[in-house]
């Protein structure tokens, strides 16, 4: 980061665009929302560091590091270990209540979940980010938030079977063709898309269900839907995209 002449030059650039805001009470508001919407992988970032930053080991040798450590990682969380990285923390967290040390530990009633901290380090790179602000989103509908409801994380991760929110604009599943209705797309093959099958809330900016299982890692949210507008069922589906990709939990 460049100070020359007292001026702090920005390192990163992260565009963004405007999208309603439907809490209560803030009416004529917006939340600004990232426009990225591909997840990058171990390989993209590997391939990053050796064409970009120079890394002197091979690219093959790098990937299979990498993807070692986040296995021992896992190891080491599934014995009930914190892990601190110097950039973040993941802790294992058991759900629930219990009623007394006599009560076993039920998967469905405790569901062991990992709770995810930013620390120092990872926080200071908000100091380097210059958001831009693209303008609004596309006034044909657009998905702005979920959340996992369970879990009270947004536009990140998703549990198979906890209940999950979706906001958004004109996002309401109407219409007689077949193929309407929320989808969970995995980023690695979108023809394995899963339809949500129990929905709740289904309103033009709110929706709640039910989160399927895709046994994929990455996945984007997709609504199909005739809705147009109070009174208004269009000849085709359309479909919305969320431009942020969940972690399947």
């Amino acid at each position: 980061m460049s100070s020359v002449y007292e001026v702090s030059e920005k390192m990163h650039k992260m565009r963004a665009k405007l999208y309603p805001n439907y809490l209560p009470g803030a009416g004529g508001t917006y939340i600004a929302r990232t426009t990225n919407e591909a997840a990058v992988t171990i390989e993209d970032i590997c391939a990053s560091m050796k064409n970009r930053a120079g890394y002197s080991g091979t690219y093959e040798e790098h990937v299979q590091t990498v993807k070692h450590f986040f296995l021992e990682m896992e190891y080491q969380l599934g014995d009930g270990f914190s892990v601190n990285t110097g950039f973040f923390t993941i802790r294992p967290n058991i759900g629930g209540v219990f009623q007394s040390d006599k009560d076993g530990c039920n998967p469905a009633k405790h569901p062991i979940t990992f709770r995810f901290q930013a620390l120092k380090r990872m926080l200071r790179l908000r100091d380097d980010i210059e958001v831009i602000i693209e303008g609004y989103a596309e006034s044909q509908g657009w998905i702005s938030e979920f959340v996992d409801l369970e879990e009270n994380v947004v536009n990140t991760m998703f549990i198979a079977g906890n209940m999950f929110a979706i906001s958004g604009h004109k996002i309401k599943v109407t219409g007689g063709d077949p193929s309407c209705g929320v989808y969970f797309v995995p980023v690695e093959d979108p023809s394995k898309a899963v339809k949500v099958t129990r929905l709740g809330e289904n309103s033009a900016s709110h929706i709640s269900g039910i989160a399927p299982d895709t046994g994929y890692a990455y996945n984007k949210v997709e609504i199909r839907t005739q809705f147009a507008s109070s009174g208004t069922t269009l000849k085709t589906p359309r479909i919305l995209t969320s431009s942020f990709t969940l972690e399947r939990g």
